[in-house]
């Protein structure tokens, strides 16, 4: 310690004494008591205020605390050692936070988190919800419980479920946190206790000391990482009768929503044992035959990917391991066709030594060729997956893919999906990022891939009517970045035009200015109606107006060439940007009482 400068010295030791302590028991003179300054109490204070909606608090009130914990239960001395110990690496060890990480842009405006809100009432603004959308919009996003100290990525931020449950014309909007491993300790010890995966190992030394004191804290039975460290804050999904909320990094979490429209986490989900470890955010459900293909992947051993499914009663079968990857890939999403499961393999690429060396935990090898791996959904083995080369093609959310036949019976394989342009900024600058949305056909005799641009557009989170999963589908709903993820607005493609690139947008509406959304969704008029056009329904999403501080909830009619809104309904509370969602008709809500 001699060869230290003084001063470091002496504010480490302050930083033991008074982090290490609850400061009732601590009696220091003024003087050296820690004086905050004046941006962090800026920063606090926007934060206090977009959580609430009105006006700014003071600090005080929204700093983390043990309150949060049982009524007359305190931290461990330990626990609050180790909060120390993380309070140094943050003051004394982290770099200088880079723009594109400092919570106070990244948290800014509508990304800035909001409390829980119980099932409310809300107002019809505009036209009336039709009869048809009974059941409930969920979406997905990031919400971090506490007001981040150093780094912090979008992707890192705790669950928060929004809904909004319709009835008869009516609708009800709540949003709650997905109760993980991670948010209940946290929650009861009042800190954070998990570092932030995609922005807590940006320095060297800093993530060697991170690893260590998480390393500490599972030692010590403070946080027990077999019992998931994810946020489960990506998406949702419904199959075997069960709705989960989900990460790429743990297990589902089942929920439920309730009949007054409240959210209820039943805890995590690993189907009788059968799953382990993690599975995709983007499971795809065949809507035929009801069964629903997943994968998982392991960043630091072989195999890396590991593909499985659940048959219509959410009953997991047999892993099938792929052996083809010499390291860890990073897919995001994948697809499927009546025959075949596809999956794309990009130039990024998950480096787990990155956690420990302070470099980052994706990573983009630019002499890799991209390439897309087709497997039969039949197959017996991982070893049957067959690999194309497709160079350029980085793709991060898909659209849809089905099958076809060429001039001579061959079997094709066509995937519409969003290629991530300068996929270098995907993690770090997502407002540099460009979608350009591609037709990829592939031909499994020839090996032949063909890229087609359908439009020039910066578009990202597509969807299509959910009953084409797997099939040709003429129709897109995708937002319109700007920049990622904020969405100025939602175009219809038709992939039946062959015209030049742009000319696929047949319909459109922009939000206006200041107003902006997120991922659209599609709802059938009328699901069970075998005549009925792919077109035929809705388009819902979560709009937010920046300039008066609002949030609704749009319903718009999705064969109408200006996307006609057909009712808006004021949330009671804003909805921050977030990521994926879904709705969940009322026959399907009951299946879920019933279930558990």
């Amino acid at each position: 310690m001699d060869s230290l400068p003084s001063s470091f010295v002496r504010d480490i030791k302050h930083q033991l004494i008074t982090k290490a302590l609850p400061m009732s028991t601590v009696r220091l003179p003024p003087a050296l008591l820690p004086l905050p300054s004046s941006s962090s109490c800026a920063y606090i204070t926007t934060i206090s205020s977009n959580r609430t909606g009105g006006k700014p608090k003071s600090s005080k009130s929204h700093v983390p605390s043990p309150t949060s914990r049982k009524k007359g239960e305190s931290p461990s001395l330990p626990a609050l050692m180790f909060k120390a110990l993380d309070d140094i690496i943050v003051d004394f060890l982290d770099p200088p936070i880079k723009p594109s990480l400092d919570p106070r842009t990244v948290l800014s405006g509508n990304f800035a988190p909001v409390d829980e809100l119980p099932p409310t009432e809300c107002e019809v603004l505009e036209g009336s919800l039709p009869q048809c959308l009974d059941g409930a919009y969920i979406r997905n996003g990031p919400n971090p419980q506490f007001v981040p100290r150093g780094a912090y990525h979008l992707f890192d931020g705790d669950g928060m479920l929004h809904s909004i449950r319709i009835s008869r014309g009516r609708a009800t909007f709540c949003s709650r946190y997905v109760k993980t491993n991670k948010y209940t300790v946290e929650h009861n010890l009042g800190f954070p206790v998990v570092p932030n995966i995609f922005s807590g190992f940006s320095g060297g030394m800093a993530s060697v000391a991170r690893t260590a004191l998480f390393l500490a804290r599972a030692v010590t039975g403070q946080f027990n990482p077999f019992n998931g460290f994810g946020q489960a804050n990506t998406s949702l999904a419904f199959f075997g009768n069960g709705l989960y909320a989900l990460v790429e990094s743990d297990l589902p979490y089942s929920v439920r929503l309730m009949p007054d429209g409240d959210i209820k986490t039943l805890g995590r989900h690993d189907f009788d044992g059968m799953l382990s470890m993690s599975m995709t955010a983007h499971p795809k459900v065949d809507p035929e035959t009801g069964e629903a293909y997943a994968y998982k992947y392991n960043p630091f051993f072989p195999p890396f990917l590991t593909l499985f499914k659940f048959d219509r009663e959410g009953v997991k079968h047999t892993d099938m391991p792929v052996l083809s990857f010499s390291c860890p890939p990073f897919i995001h999403d994948f697809a499927i066709t009546r025959k075949y499961t596809v999956f794309p393999d990009t130039q990024m690429g998950v480096n787990p030594m990155g956690l420990v060396l302070g470099g980052s935990l994706v990573g983009l090898n630019p002499r890799k060729v991209p390439r897309i791996g087709i497997v039969r959904r039949d197959a017996g083995s991982g070893c049957e997956m067959r690999w194309f080369d497709v160079p350029g093609c980085n793709i991060m959310h898909i659209v849809n893919a089905w099958d076809e036949e060429d001039d001579y019976g061959n079997d094709v394989v066509v995937m519409v999906a969003s290629n991530i342009m300068s996929a270098e900024h995907f993690l770090e600058r997502l407002d540099l990022v460009h979608g350009l949305m591609e037709k990829i056909t592939i031909n499994l005799k020839d090996g032949r891939a063909l890229r087609r641009p359908i439009s020039a557009m910066n578009l990202d989170i597509p969807v299509i009517n959910p009953a084409y999963i797997g099939r040709y589908s003429r129709y897109v709903y995708a937002g319109v970045a700007d920049p990622t993820p904020k969405m100025s607005g939602i175009v219809k493609l038709d992939l039946a035009k062959r015209v030049g690139i742009g000319g696929c947008v047949v319909a459109s509406r922009n939000y206006g200015p200041g107003c902006y959304g997120g991922e659209p969704f599609f709802v059938a008029r009328d699901p069970e109606y075998p005549e009925a056009k792919e077109d035929d329904g809705y388009i819902v999403s979560y709009v937010h107006d920046e300039k008066v501080n609002e949030s609704r909830f749009l319903v718009m009619d999705a064969k109408s060439p200006d996307l006609h809104v057909v009712a808006a309904v004021r949330l009671p509370q804003r909805v921050p940007y977030g990521f994926h969602g879904i709705f969940v008709r009322n026959s399907d809500l009951n299946k879920l009482q019933d279930c558990y």
